[in-house]
């Protein structure tokens, strides 16, 4: 198993059933088909996998599933962050004991009034609470969505303290100066980019690489960001086409429905709303991905 998340990840979205409760055979089915063009692992319930949406029980059937299904352990990581402390603790506690080590922690959230050393309580509290080195944790810096930052120097310090526990840093803040800062505040740390534009300019920065959504929809595009293609433009028009329309995430799984011709892709959790139809989006992305990429 590998120490940190590094290489081709995708932020998996979280395909749902007719109840609303997630699907695990179709997320399988999914995962299976990303493996298949060169992806290296899915983090599940993130940002993209809907995962504040989420209960700790439903995460856990949903990975029971799946490693039933065949998944790799060593191939999953978990959104691991909950308002709750005694909750990452109990997910992180199952999540080891199947033999699952890649978690992903959000900063305490919905106080924006939090200090740094707050924040690091925060972190320790739950690494002390799970109290299991085979732990590898990620810190995930998302502040435009959490409403909460890390700070580099609350970075630094959890990986002074907790040595390879803290494993790694995920920064989908899009703002490449913060990738650098995190870079050299702890340069231990493997950190991993969200933003797709950004693949290319910080894997030759030391990144380790990228745990990103829009592979759902176009891998091509991100593996070629990862190997240094010319493809940056398509890339940021690819992105545009999703995070310019009203919910990134009900357009993604718009397309992921249009692609697949499984209008149960479209299905989304309150208070998000699903689109009718994607197949428009779809013709737009179909002209950045279909030409060859080299």
């Amino acid at each position: 198993m590998t120490e940190a998340i590094r290489g081709f990840w995708v932020a998996s979205a979280t395909p749902l059933a007719l109840d609303g409760s997630a699907d695990p055979a179709k997320l399988a089915a999914h995962i299976r088909q990303l493996f298949s063009k060169g992806v290296d692992g899915v983090v599940l319930f993130g940002t993209t996998g809907e995962g504040t949406s989420f209960n700790v029980a439903e995460r856990i059937l949903t990975v029971e599933a799946l490693l039933k299904a065949g998944i790799a352990a060593d191939r999953i990581g978990i959104g691991g962050g909950f308002p709750a402390i005694s909750d990452s603790i109990a997910l992180t506690r199952a999540m080891l004991g199947l033999g699952i080590r890649h978690v992903l922690y959000l900063p305490p959230y919905f106080d924006r009034s939090v200090t740094s050393a707050g924040i690091e309580d925060a972190f320790a509290a739950t690494f002390d609470g799970v109290a299991d080195d085979r732990l590898r944790a990620s810190l995930y810096h998302i502040p435009q969505v959490s409403g909460v930052s890390i700070p580099t120097s609350v970075a630094a310090s959890l990986r002074k303290r907790y040595g390879r526990l803290v494993a790694g840093l995920k920064d989908s803040s899009g703002d490449f100066k913060q990738f650098q800062a995190f870079r050299a505040a702890a340069p231990e740390l493997a950190i991993t980019v969200g933003n797709e534009v950004d693949i290319a300019r910080a894997i030759a920065a030391g990144g380790a690489g990228t745990i990103c959504g829009m592979a759902n929809i176009a891998p091509e595009l991100v593996r070629g960001m990862i190997d240094g293609a010319d493809v940056e433009a398509r890339m940021q028009a690819a992105v545009d086409i999703v995070v310019k329309s009203p919910s990134f995430l009900a357009t993604l799984k718009a397309i992921l429905a249009a692609q697949t011709g499984d209008a149960g892709w479209l299905r989304v959790r309150p208070p998000l709303r699903a689109l009718s139809d994607g197949a428009a989006l779809k013709r737009q992305l179909d002209e950045l991905t279909s030409p060859a990429i080299a």
